[in-house]
C-alpha cells in the first residue's frame, strides 16, 4: 500500500522518538522493548528488503526511514491501520507486526524509490503497485525467476488507474496485485527488463506520459 496522507502518520515519520520508537540502525526505527533476537531480525529483515531494492534500481535515489512495530499497539499509535505495511508520502514506510518481512518491506520501499525517481511524473496506480511486487520478488504472485514467465494470474481488463481505484478493486480481489504485476513483468521483460523500468521513470521525471 502506498502513499497515506493522515496525520499521525506525517508525524510519526516525521519524529519517530516522540512516539516511542528508538533508531536500531541507520533509517530503521523500532520499539526500545523489543529483544536482542528481534532486534537482529528486524537489521536482518530491513537489510535483505533494501538489498531487492537496490538490486533492481541500482543507485538508490531514495532515502526513506523505516518505522517497524512489533506490537499492534505501536502501530495504530503511529497511525496504521489495517495493512501490512505503508508507504507514507514517498519518505517512509511503516511496517506493522504482520509487515515484519523482507517482502513486505521491500514492496513498500519500492514505492518510496519510484516516488523519489518520477519527481511531479506520474504512472498509474496498477503499475506502481504491480512493479512493488516485481521488486519484492512476491512469490505469492509471481512465480520464480527461473520461470519463462513468471505471471500466476493474468488479466486482459483494464487496470485500476487511481488510488481509490486501486484500494476498492484490491479489497475485492487479492489478485490484483498479481494481475499488476504480470502486466509489468511482461513490459519489463519485453523492454530489457530493470534498466527498462529505470529509464521509463527517467522520461516520465522529465515530463514524458505514461502510455504502457
Amino acid at each position: 500500500m502506498t502513499l497515506v496522507l493522515a496525520f499521525p502518520s506525517i508525524a510519526a515519520t516525521t519524529c519517530p522518538r516522540c512516539y516511542g520508537l528508538v533508531p536500531v540502525e541507520d533509517g530503521l526505527y523500532a520499539e526500545p522493548d523489543v529483544s536482542d533476537v528481534d532486534r537482529q531480525r528486524l537489521v536482518s529483515l530491513y537489510r535483505e528488503a533494501n538489498q531487492r531494492v537496490t538490486d533492481f534500481y541500482g543507485e538508490r535515489r531514495g532515502r526513506p526511514i523505516v518505522l517497524a512495530c512489533s506490537t499492534p499497539e505501536c502501530y495504530s499509535r503511529v497511525g496504521g491501520g489495517g495493512e501490512r505495511g505503508v508507504a507514507v508520502l514517498g519518505r517512509a514506510v511503516m511496517l506493522s507486526p504482520r509487515g515484519l518481512d523482507p517482502v513486505i518491506a521491500a514492496h513498500e520501499l519500492s514505492h518510496t524509490e519510484l516516488h523519489a525517481r518520477l519527481g511531479s511524473g506520474q504512472v498509474p496506480q496498477w503499475f506502481d503497485e504491480g512493479l512493488a511486487v516485481l521488486v519484492a520478488d512476491d512469490p505469492r504472485f509471481l512465480l520464480p525467476r527461473t520461470s519463462p514467465d513468471r505471471c500466476r494470474t493474468d488479466t486482459q481488463e483494464p487496470l485500476p488507474q487511481t488510488l481509490d481505484e486501486w484500494l476498492r478493486a484490491a479489497s475485492a480481489d487479492e489478485q490484483m496485485y498479481g494481475k499488476a504485476a504480470c502486466r509489468v513483468h511482461r513490459w519489463a521483460a519485453a523492454h530489457g527488463g530493470p534498466r527498462a523500468v529505470v529509464d521509463l521513470l527517467d522520461r516520465l521525471s522529465r515530463g514524458e506520459r505514461f502510455t504502457g
